[in-house]
């Protein structure tokens, strides 16, 4: 299989890096012809385009930072669409609103394009271990066709059902880690209060039974997000939004897990 790669970011990089150095004849496209230069020592070539790139690929992976990034990428005349073969499959790996991957898929399978949803969490460091968690949702025998490519980076894969399952699995992975902040701040702001210093509060309670990644972060940083903030904060509130739209449309009732999301995404807008 023929992969195209757009988003060379911190996580996007390491899993093109992956692909190409594990056999699969890849094609990258940048906005940034620096962002193409780290990937000079690999066997992959670059494309001018995201049409050129789709040409010469059977899959397209997309690890752009949002909604609308997957859209620009894709449409107009330059877009991958214009460019993509029928047969062709696009994977997005943006964590993006899973009626944003139905939209996109009704208008490949236009053109007998397949589209499936595969958001994945670990960061870098997972990747450069192959341990990066893909959360898939599509069509069993389009998942299982780009399953070796995923497996360059990746372990485990998890198929989580139709499209636009892997995107609602990774949201609510976000609300969660969202809210573990918004308690790790809570209960760090509480003993504050009670007179334990906070950064060694937040090393207490990293190292025992109420630690979490969330928590981890907050210490990595002192004890307050505002290291994190410039990091996370956006795309964190990106994704808590999306969260409430998807359960709005459920009729599904929120829950305790917002109220405590909004702790975090408050500090996050005017961290100490």
């Amino acid at each position: 299989m023929r992969v195209g790669f757009i988003g060379l970011g911190s996580q996007g990089g390491p899993m093109a890096r992956r692909i190409a150095e594990g056999g699969f004849e890849t094609t990258l496209w940048a906005r940034r012809a620096a962002s193409l230069e780290p990937y000079a020592d690999t066997p992959a070539k670059t494309a001018g385009t995201p049409a050129e790139m789709a040409a010469a690929s059977d899959l397209v992976c997309l690890c752009v930072v949002g909604d609308d990034d997957v859209r620009e990428v894709l449409g107009g005349d330059t877009g991958v669409l214009a460019g993509l073969a029928p047969g062709g499959i696009i994977a997005i790996h943006s964590t993006v609103h899973p009626d944003t991957c139905r939209e996109i898929a009704a208008t490949a399978a236009e053109k007998g394009i397949s589209v499936i949803d595969a958001p994945v969490s670990g960061g870098g460091p997972a990747v450069e271990e192959g341990k990066l968690l893909v959360m898939v949702g599509g069509d069993d025998e389009v998942v299982e066709r780009c399953r070796p490519v995923f497996a360059t980076y990746a372990d485990p894969i998890v198929h989580l059902g139709p499209l636009g399952s892997g995107q609602v699995t990774k949201i609510l992975n976000n609300l969660l880690f969202t809210a573990n902040l918004g308690a790790a701040l809570s209960t760090l702001d509480l003993g504050e209060a009670l007179g334990i210093p906070r950064v060694r509060l937040a090393e207490v309670l990293n190292g025992g039974s109420a630690t979490s990644k969330a928590l981890g972060s907050i210490a990595m940083f002192g004890g307050t997000v505002e290291g994190l903030a410039p990091i996370a904060g956006a795309l964190l509130q990106k994704d808590v939004r999306h969260a409430a739209s998807i359960a709005a449309a459920g009729s599904v009732p929120e829950g305790a897990v917002f109220t405590v999301a909004d702790t975090a995404l408050t500090d996050m807008d005017h961290p100490r």
